[in-house]
């Protein structure tokens, strides 16, 4: 049956098969000049494509924080058994008055500038100033620093 279905149908396979294999050769010209007439547009693409992705890699890694957090834990000594002594030597190396004194101590016992100025009665700004000054003059930069070096300097308990 199938012998037959090919002798007789010979010339309309053939002539078929045969513009098939034209066509494909038609389309593989056509891609060519395509290619040909259109390569400095594909080059371009090429490059635009390789930059884009560079320049995506390039910003993940300058987006990256450089800077990583690390946290330290470290005991401070607190002298709970009463011996504490007053260090007027250090106090007058720094230059600390007597009310920047006050201040500290109560900085050191927690409290807000708000709280130290309801309890001192200043203005809050007074206070405010009296701890910049202390930190000038003690060399640090945050309230936890200034407790922590009086701590070490005994001017406060």
């Amino acid at each position: 049956m199938t012998a037959g279905f090919f002798s007789k149908h010979r010339p309309t396979i053939l002539y078929g098969i045969s513009l098939a294999l034209l066509l494909f050769l038609l389309k593989w010209l056509e891609l060519r000049f395509l290619i040909i007439n259109h390569i400095v547009e594909i080059y371009a693409g090429a490059i635009a494509l390789i930059f884009t992705g560079l320049g995506i890699w390039l910003a993940m890694k300058l987006i990256k924080p450089k800077v990583e957090t690390v946290i330290v834990e470290k005991e401070v000594p607190v002298f709970s058994d009463g011996s504490f002594t007053f260090n007027s030597n250090e106090a007058q190396t720094l230059g600390l008055s007597k009310r920047e004194l006050e201040v500290l101590q109560l900085i050191a016992e927690g409290m807000s500038n708000q709280q130290i100025a309801d309890q001192l009665f200043v203005s809050l700004n007074t206070i405010k100033t009296h701890s910049s000054r202390l930190f000038d003059k003690m060399e640090v930069k945050s309230r936890t620093q200034a407790v922590e070096k009086a701590r070490r300097l005994s001017l406060i308990p």
